[in-house]
């Protein structure tokens, strides 16, 4: 089977396997407990603290490990939202957003929020002039995603970060795509908070993280909750932990590599494509991309269609969003760059990973090929 879905997850490396099984045996102690065997696990958590926190150029007391890039959204909108509401209660974010946060953000609107959902150029890029026009002196935070997982378009986030930075806004991205593939400094984005997740990097799944900035101020969403610094409750996942950051290690050491492979095979595809037949589009922004996902639409059919036949040839490619799928509903990506219901549901999306080699594009081309001629 030809795996091209890595932008939903990722298989862990064996380096990472074999880290969370040292660290299981050797640091199975709850890092809260004041023993020894719980000391030595701290010091442990502590220390891949610090290594992550240096990826994104922030300060590790402002990292907070969680299950995963969805909880890490909730928790960070939902403690900063709570220690802000006393300055506002109006919020910014995008109509493309991952459903963690779209779906937090409709929830809030139940409870008294105000929020504007900022639209996308048809290659899928919020203008920093809708940004800056959206904000009020009601306005406590925004979110805006790094780059979107469907289509791959990239946000300018420190154009972005600059102007929420100048109006005293909060500002929340979503990096769950676009860690260890791009690189992000926090201090030069003026981003306050983001999520991060594990699986997306070859590391293992139920582990993600947040960083919130130590001048924000966020109020504790469980009372009395000890762990995390009273972030977010239930015994710490050292080994996780531990397998996470080494994958994070690992994929940054390998960023520049990584992305010249993904450039190259993005080409291939791309070229191809273009040969094939013109009902084929390409979307998302030709140049702000992330060099791994292409999104795609084959004019009057389905990508639920197409996605079948490449599974009965062995090619594992999605529809949009792991998340969205399965509700039968249009991408609201798609939607949001002007697509008609049934256009937004003609959206395909290949992503590659480390395991990717051209002789797959090849394979690809070739299937997608015969569909577009049987169509």
């Amino acid at each position: 089977m030809i795996y091209l879905d890595y932008a939903a997850t990722t298989p862990i490396r064996d380096e990472v396997l074999q880290v969370y099984m040292e660290v299981s045996r050797s640091y199975f102690g709850n890092p809260n407990s004041l023993h020894d065997i719980g000391s030595k696990a701290k010091q442990l958590l502590e220390l891949c603290r610090l290594e992550l926190a240096d990826k994104i150029n922030a300060e590790a007391e402002g990292i907070y490990f969680t299950s995963g890039g969805s909880e890490s959204n909730l928790l960070a909108i939902r403690s900063i939202v709570d220690g802000y509401k006393h300055r506002g209660n109006h919020l910014i974010t995008s109509a493309t957003e991952h459903s963690s946060v779209h779906n937090l953000f409709r929830q809030l609107e139940t409870e008294g929020f105000k929020v504007t959902y900022l639209p996308v150029t048809l290659e899928g890029q919020v203008k920093v002039e809708d940004v800056k026009a959206a904000i009020t002196d009601r306005t406590i935070l925004a979110s805006i995603q790094h780059a979107n997982p469907e289509i791959g378009t990239i946000q300018t986030i420190e154009e972005i970060g600059k102007v929420l930075r100048e109006n005293q806004v909060i500002f929340h991205s979503d990096c769950v795509q676009t860690f260890g593939k791009v690189s992000i400094d926090v201090k030069k984005a003026h981003i306050d908070s983001l999520s991060i997740s594990s699986h997306k990097i070859y590391g293992p799944k139920g582990v993600g993280a947040c960083y919130i900035s130590p001048s924000v101020a966020w109020k504790m969403q469980v009372p009395d909750t000890f762990h995390e610094n009273g972030f977010r409750p239930g015994t710490v996942n050292v080994p996780g932990i531990a397998a996470f950051v080494t994958a994070a290690q690992l994929i940054c050491d390998e960023m520049g590599i990584n992305t010249k492979k993904y450039q190259l095979l993005r080409q291939k595809l791309i070229t191809g494509i273009q040969d094939i037949d013109h009902t084929i589009t390409i979307e998302g922004h030709p140049s702000h991309h992330l060099p791994h996902i292409v999104g795609l639409s084959i004019s009057g059919t389905q990508g639920q269609y197409i996605m079948l036949e490449c599974n009965r040839c062995e090619i594992a490619i999605s529809t949009g969003s792991a998340c969205q799928i399965g509700q039968q509903k249009p991408s609201k990506t798609m939607l949001a760059i002007g697509k008609t219901h049934d256009e937004a549901k003609q959206l395909i999306r290949l992503s590659f990973g480390t395991g990717t080699k051209e002789i797959h594009i090849e394979k690809v081309l070739e299937v997608l090929k015969t569909i577009t001629k049987n169509l």
